[in-house]
C-alpha cells in the first residue's frame, strides 16, 4: 500500500491536489466521503466536491465507522480517497452529530491507526491543520484542536508521504523517496 497524506487549511487546495494524484494514479478510484449534510451551505459545498469528480468513480458514504469501510473497499488495484479525516472526527465528538453508541472515538480511531498498516493498494487521505491559529475559546474546539492533532500526527507517522497544501500548492513534508 502506498498511503498520502494531504494537510492544509480551509480552501488550500486539499481535495483537489488529492483527486488529480488519484486520477494520475490510473487506478479505479473509489471516493470515501466522510461528510453528512447538516444545513443547506454544506450541501452546497458537498455538491461542489461531486461535480469535481469523474462519474467513473465509486463513492462510498463513511461518516463514523472508517476502519471498517476501508477494509471493504482497498484492493491492490484501486486508489482510494478519504475525505476527510476532520469531518469525521468532529462527526465522533460532537453529540449533536449523534454518534454511534456502538463505539467510541478512541476506538475508531485506533481501529483506523492500525488498518493503515495492512490495506492493499493505494490510499490518499485529506485532512486539515487546525493548529496554526490561536487556542479557541469553548470546550468542545480546544477538544476537537486538540484530537485533531493528535490524529493528524499519528496518521502521518504511518504515511510513506506527507503533504502540505498553501494556495493550491504543496509541500512535500515526509517522502518514501
Amino acid at each position: 500500500m502506498t498511503t498520502t497524506l494531504i494537510l492544509g487549511g480551509a480552501r488550500s487546495g486539499k481535495s483537489a491536489h488529492a483527486e488529480a494524484l488519484a486520477k494520475a494514479s490510473g487506478l479505479p478510484v473509489t471516493y470515501i466521503a466522510t461528510a453528512q449534510v447538516y444545513d443547506a451551505e454544506f450541501a452546497a459545498r458537498i455538491q461542489q466536491h461531486q461535480q469535481r469528480r469523474p462519474a467513473e468513480w465509486r463513492l462510498v458514504e463513511a461518516p463514523h465507522f472508517l476502519a471498517e469501510t476501508l477494509r471493504q473497499h482497498s484492493s491492490p488495484d484501486t486508489c482510494i480517497i478519504v475525505d476527510c479525516l476532520t469531518v469525521w472526527l468532529a462527526q465522533w465528538i460532537c453529540a449533536d452529530c449523534q454518534p454511534p453508541a456502538s463505539s467510541s472515538w478512541e476506538a475508531e480511531q485506533a481501529a483506523l491507526l492500525a488498518a493503515l498498516q495492512a490495506l492493499p493498494g493505494q490510499l490518499i487521505l485529506v485532512s486539515n491543520e487546525v493548529g496554526m491559529g490561536i487556542v479557541p475559546l469553548g470546550a468542545i474546539n480546544r477538544q476537537f484542536q486538540d484530537l485533531q492533532g493528535r490524529l493528524n500526527q499519528a496518521v502521518a507517522a504511518r504515511c510513506e508521504q506527507v503533504l502540505f497544501m498553501a494556495a493550491g500548492l504543496p509541500l512535500t513534508l515526509k517522502s518514501a523517496g
